[in-house]
């Protein structure tokens, strides 16, 4: 993209992004969605809009609820008994995962709870389980919880990889860590500095360690293409109300390897069972084929439908589309940062390398819970993680290029121009 050699000629920009938005493919997508007016919403990254699509699906769900009754699980336009298997597939075609192999059920945090009960070797010793600094905090609990309901020490099995000066994650230091390990889970994503990891080069190393490994996908799944099958990933667990755009507290989602789907289930439930002879209530439980083997109790319904909808969207748009745009705009925002960056006013965080970058950017800034509370009260919406990190995810689905101009030009002024907003701290919504 070409820009003004001018670092500080907001004009350039300006004209960069109304061109840019003139040849936008997915422009006419923006009216799918609810957006308040006057507001420029980057939080997609922790909850998604929502759009008429999800908006209809779930009024389908209730309308079959209302008219239905009990024959809801069998009867309609969208059965409830298969919507977790169908929704996984449509979700697959995201991931690089064949049909069978993902399934919409649990949240986040209780899917990598399955998933540690049912593939988390026998035996762990010193540093068998590795993770990273940054990790999402659940995913940690977790994991440490699975470790101690063993009665090990978790301290000495769970090895933590530190961040680097900048902030990011080493991918040679995880690879290094992988010696001897039996079990490594990372984001695909990292939720702080928005760094997008080498999932293929890290799963071929932890194979050839001897380890399994897998992938929370929470800030990946919607915005980042992936192909789970292909580079062999073991697992990978996910929420939908992100980039999915699929509603709070909507239901998860969780991926299983081919070669893993004889695994017995370490969680049983009687959804997990095969759906042939589900309602037969056995006695012992005959497992599905395939993922669908995970599912604990009954789904949450009204909690999956929107995602019905919300998938259309994107499958119209097309994946490729979108990651092609959210690079466009993520590469755009830094590049108006950058005079701030020479000022020494903030540090972003986020790899320049479009490659290593997911859909969202982090400004570190000693007040930045400040200004995220500043730029809401301007009618900017972005996300703040302490202590000092500032999330801007321009979404390509309903994000203007004009939206990304202006988000920056306001925080270029907040930078600029300091006052109040460099003493306030953050409320519960950051």
């Amino acid at each position: 993209m070409e820009t003004d050699p001018n670092p500080g000629t907001l004009i350039s920009f300006l004209k960069e992004a109304q061109r840019l938005g003139e040849i936008d493919p997915l422009a006419v997508m923006r009216g799918r969605f609810y957006l308040p007016r006057n507001t420029i919403y980057l939080d997609g990254n922790s909850l998604g809009p929502l759009s008429r699509d999800a908006e209809a699906a779930l009024a389908t769900a209730i309308e079959s609820w209302k008219t239905l009754l009990i024959e809801g699980w069998t009867a309609g336009d969208s059965p409830w008994f298969t919507l977790a298997e169908r929704l996984g597939a449509r979700t697959g075609t995201l991931l690089g995962a064949e049909a069978e192999s993902v399934v919409i059920t649990g949240s986040t945090t209780v899917n990598l709870h399955q998933v540690l009960a049912t593939l988390l070797p026998s035996v762990l010793n010193e540093r068998s389980v590795v993770m990273d600094e940054a990790a999402f905090p659940s995913d940690v609990y977790a994991v440490r919880s699975a470790l101690a309901g063993r009665g090990l020490n978790v301290e000495t099995v769970l090895h933590l990889v530190p961040t680097d000066a900048s902030g990011l994650l080493p991918e040679k230091a995880l690879i290094n860590a992988m010696e001897g390990a039996k079990f490594v889970v990372l984001p695909a994503v990292v939720y702080t500095t928005g760094q997008l990891l080498d999932m293929q080069r890290l799963t071929a190393a932890a194979h050839d360690a001897g380890s399994l490994i897998g992938f929370d996908c929470a800030h990946s799944v919607g915005s980042v293409p992936h192909k789970l099958d292909e580079w062999g990933v073991d697992f990978a667990f996910w929420c939908s109300y992100k980039y999915l755009n699929a509603g709070p507290g909507a239901s998860g989602g969780l991926y299983l390897n081919r070669r893993h789907w004889n695994s017995t289930p370490g969680l049983a439930g009687w959804f997990g069972t095969n759906k042939a002879k589900q309602l037969q209530m056995l006695p012992v439980m005959e497992p599905a084929p395939g993922v669908g083997r995970l599912q604990m109790g009954t789904p949450n319904i009204l909690s999956m439908a929107p995602l019905e909808g919300s998938l259309k969207v994107i499958e119209e748009a097309g994946l490729a589309n979108m990651r092609t745009k959210s690079i466009e705009q993520t590469s755009f925002m830094m590049s108006m940062l950058t005079d701030e960056i020479h000022n020494g006013l903030i540090n972003v965080v986020t790899p320049e390398d479009a490659s290593k970058r997911g859909g969202h950017i982090s400004i570190k800034h000693p007040g930045a819970a400040g200004l995220s509370q500043a730029l809401r009260a301007r009618g900017v919406i972005p996300d703040f993680r302490p202590p000092d990190i500032l999330r801007l995810a321009p979404a390509p689905l309903y994000t203007t290029f004009q939206d990304c101009y202006e988000a920056i030009r306001q925080i270029k002024e907040l930078l600029n121009s300091p006052g109040d907003w460099q003493h306030i701290t953050p409320g519960i919504v950051p």
